[in-house]
């Protein structure tokens, strides 16, 4: 069997010669018109002439990714914490509020929030009972002021009165008194007559003395009871105002705040109108490092180009930028306008599918805004080719 094979290996022998002589020819003879070339002085392209003759550039081209407006959101929550309920699957839209899971630990914060509103309801009402109390001997207190005051008011009136009286008394004895002592200067009354006379007067005076010092000892005794009526009222609205009772309260509503925050913190909302792209966790799983699920607006799509740090220059808002898809994710072309350039340059995220295509470029995040989105709503991450006219 061996010998079978000599023809064919002096067919390749023969071939390999042959190869390697024209190949052999053919530098020989660039060598000679170099070597000719340089005898005749030929002049060497100039660099700048070369810049000069090249067109101008019309349009950048970049790799770029899908995105929906405003980026995807991340959402999370507490590390280690399982998911007792998913309220949305992927693709649904939602509102900025709604919640979106469950946690397992809601139930025993239910049951902290609902103790701690008993136990603020409970003093709330012991607040209302003492406040009631307090109140009403508040009243009492001021009943007796009114029941001490009124009768001591009369008493003072009718003394004042029997005061005036014997005033009035005294003054018709003391004239009566005076005639008497002319009529018995006269000799027309007896001494007798005009000692009656002068003892009447005599009684009045003590009877007026007497009832002023009624009236002074009725007035000392009533702003006494006055004092001690108000002084009991006084107290009354300082226990009322500093009452115990109402900082229990305030400790209770503090606390029903803390369980429904708490409570609250078992609820995953969603933090901006948008649809669910993918979910990483599920119900009975624990939230991880990677989150709970993934957010975006979808009612308005862009795409992120990664334009090369060289040609960053030629970009700037309000250029036309035509988008298509290298893999048929869409058939037709998207047109779009760039709004905004990035102030950072990073490393492309975006690879081509060339392997001989630079893997460590420099580039900046160009925004593009699509005319119409829709076909691309749910490609979030495609892949896509960017060409933006830069020459308008």
């Amino acid at each position: 069997m061996p010998h079978a094979l000599k023809p064919k290996r002096a067919s390749q022998n023969r071939w390999m010669i042959w190869t390697g002589s024209a190949i052999a020819l053919a530098l020989l003879g660039l060598g000679a018109f170099r070597l000719i070339a340089a005898q005749v002085g030929e002049p060497e392209p100039n660099p700048a002439t070369l810049e000069e003759s090249l067109p101008d550039r019309v349009e950048v081209v970049a790799l770029g990714r899908i995105e929906p407006q405003g980026e995807v959101l991340r959402i999370g929550g507490p590390s280690g914490e399982r998911i007792a309920e998913l309220r949305v699957a992927e693709g649904t839209e939602v509102q900025s509020g709604a919640v979106l899971a469950v946690l397992e630990s809601n139930g025993e914060r239910q049951a902290q929030r609902d103790l701690a509103l008993s136990q603020l309801q409970e003093a709330e009402q012991r607040l209302v009972a003492e406040t009631q109390f307090e109140r009403s001997q508040i009243q009492e207190a001021e009943t007796r002021l009114s029941s001490v005051s009124d009768p001591a008011e009369y008493q003072l009136d009718a003394q004042q009165a029997r005061i005036s009286e014997i005033e009035a008394q005294l003054a018709l004895a003391r004239q009566d008194l005076q005639r008497n002592q002319d009529l018995y200067t006269e000799g027309a009354i007896s001494q007798q007559t005009l000692d009656q006379q002068r003892t009447e007067v005599q009684e009045l005076n003590e009877q007026l003395r007497s009832a002023r010092a009624e009236l002074a000892r009725l007035e000392r005794s009533l702003a006494a009871e006055i004092r001690n009526a108000e002084a009991q009222i006084e107290t009354q609205q300082a226990s009322l105002s500093v009452s115990q009772i109402e900082a229990a309260v305030a400790s209770a509503r503090e606390n029903l705040n803390l369980a429904e925050a708490q409570l609250e913190r078992t609820l995953i909302r969603a933090p901006r109108d948008g649809r669910i792209l993918r979910v990483i966790t599920d119900v009975g799983e624990a939230i991880g490092q990677e989150g709970l699920l993934d957010l975006g607006d979808t009612s308005e799509m862009y795409v992120v180009a990664e334009v090369y740090e060289t040609d960053i220059g030629l970009v700037e808002p309000g250029q036309r930028v035509t988008i298509t898809s290298r893999n048929g994710a869409f058939e037709e072309t998207l047109q779009g306008t760039v709004e905004e350039l990035g102030w950072q340059i990073f490393k492309n995220d975006v690879l081509d599918d060339d392997p001989a295509a630079n893997a460590d470029a420099r580039v900046v995040e160009v925004k593009i805004r699509l005319d119409n989105g829709d076909v691309v709503q749910g490609l979030t991450n495609l892949q896509v080719d960017v060409r933006i006219d830069v020459e308008a």
